[in-house]
């Protein structure tokens, strides 16, 4: 894509946002639709969970469990830090479960080659699925280009292997969200995902309708960020999820009190 192409795109972004902050503040007050237990069972709940482990004092031993647990409890994938993606593809082998790799974990503010380079690894490592960072300093700074290249860099060196965009919601306002949105749709993005769990805010149901609302229905759309129970996971997969980004999965599938806090 050329500079001017770039410039074009960004122009109409610019105008599609102003357009839909306009929808949104004429529909205010209609409320979220919320969603009974009856329309997920625990099986399909699990088939839309990314398992993860991204503390930085993550363990063999922490990594094997979370991996076992995955593979009992049919979880799409297991999402952790790019260093730990050889062991837990290795340990995934032989069954359906995914292995998928953060990237510019957790600020987003490597550069974009530097990200593109982890990509590449990560792959090589065996990750399935890559979850970067978006640049949340160049969309805050409103240098739109710097964002959408920094996606598309990432985009282009994951090849085949789908890409999401962490827009970490909690630091952002309405417009910036929608903005994020449309530059990852742009950019090549398979997902948008709320939050790294690391960031001033998790996942929220009204982000998440949000960003279905701007993506539409052929981008994914992960939930991620303080999912710790039945009634979360099926709060956000009702407004527009397909996806969660959860620690605390088996509490959530077996429909128990999670026993500790944190990625």
């Amino acid at each position: 894509m050329s500079r001017r192409d770039e410039d074009l795109l960004v122009e109409k972004i610019a105008k599609a946002v102003k357009e839909h902050l306009a929808k949104l503040s004429a529909s205010s007050g209609g409320g979220v639709d919320s969603s009974s237990d009856d329309e997920f069972s625990p099986e399909d709940v699990a088939k839309k969970i990314d398992h993860t482990l991204l503390k930085a004092d993550a363990s063999e031993d922490e990594l094997r469990k979370l991996c076992e647990e995955a593979k009992k409890h049919h979880f799409f994938s297991v999402c952790v830090n790019s260093a730990n993606v050889r062991f837990v593809a290795k340990e995934l082998t032989g069954s359906s479960v995914k292995t998928c790799a953060v990237v510019g974990f957790p600020l987003g503010a490597g550069t974009s080659s530097a990200k593109a380079y982890e990509t590449k690894e990560a792959i090589k490592a065996g990750a399935d699925e890559i979850d970067m960072v978006m640049n949340i300093g160049a969309l805050k700074s409103k240098n739109y280009r710097t964002v959408l290249e920094d996606i598309q860099e990432v985009v282009s060196s994951a090849g085949e292997t789908p890409v999401k965009v962490i827009l970490e919601t909690g630091m952002l306002n309405q417009e910036e969200k929608i903005i994020a949105c449309s530059l990852s749709k742009a950019g090549g993005a398979a997902f948008v995902k709320t939050s790294t769990g690391f960031g001033p805010k998790g996942a929220t149901v009204e982000d998440i309708v949000l960003m279905r609302s701007v993506v539409g229905p052929n981008i994914g759309v992960k939930a991620s960020g303080g999912i710790r129970t039945w009634d979360d996971a099926v709060s956000m997969l009702g407004a527009g999820a397909n996806r969660l980004g959860c620690s605390a999965s088996v509490a959530i599938v077996t429909r128990k009190e999670p026993s500790q806090k944190g990625y």
